[in-house]
């Protein structure tokens, strides 16, 4: 089985067949990981957003928390002049658009244990930046760590073995717009899980 044939969520795959109806020209299906295999940083995500990584294909593209988290990455030297990543890879913890963006215990644990823990074993992976509770909680669960022991808090971090877990605010207007994510704070974060202190 390949991601892209992957139906183990019937209530995602509901959900996809329906705006495959309505929306004939976007992607609808499990948004894969984007950038470099070998990359030394791996950003997790919680699911394609309806109008972004779900109409495009890829995560984090197309939409207000896309364009924001973009930008931050611009600023850092992740994108080159076609927008293209280099140095990150990005994903996602569920790879299917959940209804109102809430996939049920049983879809994450069904999509991360067979997808998202693949993307954490490849070689050279160095730094893990989970953004927002649930796949900061997702990577915690799929790596044997206790949440006690990692408890989610913008900034956090924690060492697994030789990867580095840091972990941040999700970049939606919801943080950005209200002021609970700043550009500061989430570059503070960035840098921090780029090495450069």
């Amino acid at each position: 089985m390949t991601l892209e044939s992957c139906e183990r969520c019937p209530r995602l795959v509901a959900g996809l067949t329906e705006l495959k109806r309505t929306h004939t020209d976007w992607h609808n299906a499990p948004v894969p990981a984007a950038g470099p295999e070998n990359a030394p940083l791996l950003m997790v995500g919680l699911a394609p957003g309806k109008k972004g990584a779900n109409r495009t294909g890829v995560p984090f593209l197309g939409d207000s928390s896309s364009g924001w988290l973009r930008g931050r990455m611009l600023e850092a030297g992740l994108l080159d002049e076609h927008g293209q990543l280099t140095g990150v890879r990005i994903t996602n913890a569920v790879k299917c658009l959940p209804p109102k963006n809430l996939p049920t215990s049983t879809e994450v644990r069904t999509c991360t244990e067979t997808w998202l823990i693949q993307e954490l074993n490849e070689p050279g992976l160095q730094t893990i930046l989970s953004l927002g509770g649930l796949a900061h909680r997702a990577v915690n669960t799929l790596l044997g760590i206790r949440q006690k022991d990692h408890p989610f808090s913008h900034g956090a971090e924690h060492m697994h073995g030789q990867v580095r877990l840091i972990s941040s605010f999700h970049p939606s207007p919801l943080n950005t717009q209200t002021g609970r994510l700043s550009p500061r704070q989430f570059n503070s974060v960035l840098h921090r899980a780029l090495g450069q202190r």
